[in-house]
């Protein structure tokens, strides 16, 4: 996974830093604190930490003040502790700090290695159809294995209340969207009344990552379709199990989509080049492999392509606000248009466009 030079304004408190690792973390070398930033993601901040041989990563929340409930760090350090005895590919936990620190909680967990793919095939990896192939399957079997987990049996158990999950999902994102709108993305109303009035009564319950990516996941460099790591779990709950393959196609842009779509968070995903799985493909390998009934999926789609249209709205609005200067939030008013028109016509409400 690429790392960076830290951004300006997200340095850490490097001396107080080095401190706290050498009294949590015994025989740490002599040999210096590095500090260095993983470029990805748009919401939490993440950290390459080195000191001699020794890796870890830090996560912590973004600067500025943030939404109620969002960017928690103990829960994320709590869900995958409880999730990763059961499904290696989450991270090992390795320390929790609640208190400012470094002017934000954070915890820091192991440090993976392997391959990422983001928008362009990796340095080293031998583009084919046949290896796009080969890892669509192996997310589709990788998400299906996380749902296949008893969470009853995991801690998570005493965490979650999936009892009425979809209501509760449908209505706080209507109220994140709406407490972060701003004058110049849609409202939505007809989208946000189709969607309270269609929540499907299914009670499965399961563990659900629900920020399903492809560049959210790492790969072996001996196997370059073969999955060795999944991150970033803020999200992670007990919950509908297709709210989760939803919310992974939101994410999955197949070279048919719109310009606006494929290229809403910067360069277009991997998952357009040739060889990847449509949508359609990932979904029915999922029926297939998990023996679930996507009848509804119209509905999980459309809730997906809002979700993520509200947070995005979040960061766009924390942009509008002042309080990120961070020059890739500056147009994503656009992105969430169009994110809002695919949600619109998942639900039916409007015709598809071409282009």
């Amino acid at each position: 996974m690429d790392t960076r030079e830290v951004r300006k304004g997200e340095e850490l408190e490097k001396e107080v830093l080095d401190e706290y690792l050498r009294s949590t973390f015994t025989d740490l070398p002599e040999s210096p604190l590095n500090i260095r930033q993983f470029g990805a993601g748009h919401s939490n901040l993440t950290y390459e930490l080195k000191i001699g041989d020794w890796e870890a990563v830090l996560r912590r929340p973004p600067k500025g003040p943030l939404p109620p409930k969002a960017h928690d760090m103990e829960r994320e350090y709590k869900v995958i502790k409880a999730v990763h005895p059961f499904f290696p590919l989450a991270p090992e936990p390795m320390a929790f700090k609640e208190e400012e620190l470094i002017g934000k909680p954070f915890f820091i967990m192991e440090r993976k290695s392997g391959i990422v793919y983001d928008t362009e095939w990796p340095e080293g990896v031998t583009p084919s159809p046949e290896l796009a192939k080969d890892i669509s399957r192996e997310m589709v079997d990788r998400l299906v294995e996380l749902h296949s987990i008893d969470y009853t049996e995991t801690p998570l158990k005493n965490m979650v209340k999936p009892e009425g999950f979809m209501g509760r999902q449908v209505e706080g994102w209507i109220r994140r969207y709406e407490k972060a709108h701003t004058e110049d993305v849609k409202e939505g109303n007809e989208l946000k009344k189709w969607l309270v009035e269609n929540i499907p009564e299914n009670e499965e319950s399961a563990i659900i990552h629900y920020d399903y990516k492809l560049n959210n996941a790492m790969f072996s460099h001996d196997n370059p379709s073969k999955m060795t790591g999944l991150f970033d779990w803020e999200m992670t709950t007990v919950g509908d199990p297709l709210a989760d393959l939803g919310a992974a196609m939101s994410y999955w842009m197949e070279a048919e989509d719109s310009s606006e779509l494929k290229e809403g968070l910067g360069k277009p995903p991997l998952t357009t080049a040739e060889g990847f799985y449509t949508r359609q493909e990932f979904m029915d390998r999922y029926a297939e492999k998990s023996g679930r009934d996507l009848n509804d999926m119209n509905f999980y789609l459309a809730f997906a392509y809002f979700k993520l249209a509200g947070i995005v709205q979040q960061i766009y609005f924390r942009y509008k606000q002042g309080q990120t200067d961070d020059p890739r939030f500056r147009h994503m008013n656009h992105f969430v248009n169009k994110l809002m028109d695919q949600a619109a016509v998942q639900a039916g409400i409007t015709e598809k466009r071409e282009g």
